[in-house]
């Protein structure tokens, strides 16, 4: 596979987001999921999938703790989009078992506590969404955080052993936002409210001038524990 994914960071190198998204599909065809947040990354994604295929396949991780302005987003993109969105669940006993033996919000008083939250709201279900499929589709860009840096176009997922896709990596911030409004793409309106980076309403806020984009996320931790372990760097 590392061979694989070496031609395929050399061969695309130089294709537009929306170029890659179509050789991805012509390669995988429906083994083929984009994740989407609902974030303005991942709308862009949407719209561009939409463009190029005819089987665009979505999963959204819905955690039970999102805003409003997420479910309508996701409302919104439903009737925009030709795609087949595909809602992710966490498994309510899980859910009910952490709340009665840490408490509904132990996320902010240990590391360890909220990535457990995370991994029972959100990677548990991923399991099950990416369950069957060759490669995703993220929207991780190299720009949003120091995690995130050394991210590739294209890389090997060795915690789901797959492909995962890339397409915005090089993409700024501003080039994502004059895609959706040129193209006048449904976004989350929490955007508008500073909001850069966004997950489950607890664990998100707005940013300051001159902080990252995903210093809204786990706000209360240090940078370097600023993931959810959705995205676990592997080799590639």
């Amino acid at each position: 596979m590392n061979d694989l994914v070496a031609k395929l960071n050399n061969e695309w190198q130089n294709l537009t987001p929306v170029e890659v998204l179509s050789q991805a599909v012509e390669l995988f065809g429906s083994g083929l999921t984009l994740a989407s947040s609902l974030g303005s990354e991942d709308q862009v994604l949407s719209h561009m999938l939409n463009k190029v295929s005819d089987i665009g396949d979505v999963f959204v991780l819905d955690t039970g703790r999102l805003n409003n302005e997420t479910y309508d987003v996701l409302s919104n993109s439903q009737k925009e989009f030709s795609l087949n969105y595909r809602i992710f669940y966490p498994e309510s006993q899980a859910i009910e078992s952490y709340v009665m033996t840490h408490g509904v919000n132990a996320f902010y008083d240990d590391v360890a506590l909220r990535k457990l939250c995370c991994e029972i709201r959100k990677v548990k279900p991923l399991q099950r969404a990416l369950s069957g499929y060759k490669a995703w589709i993220t929207g991780i860009r190299r720009a949003q955080s120091v995690t995130r840096m050394s991210a590739e176009l294209v890389e090997w997922d060795d915690a789901y052993q797959m492909i995962k896709v890339n397409p915005l990596v090089m993409w700024s911030k501003k080039q994502v936002w004059t895609y959706i409004k040129d193209h006048k793409v449904p976004y989350n309106a929490l955007h508008d409210l500073g909001f850069a980076s966004i997950g489950c309403a607890p664990c998100t806020r707005a940013i300051e001038a001159g902080e990252d984009e995903r210093a809204g996320r786990w706000w209360w931790e240090s940078p370097e524990h600023k993931e959810c372990g959705l995205h676990v760097k592997g080799s590639s």
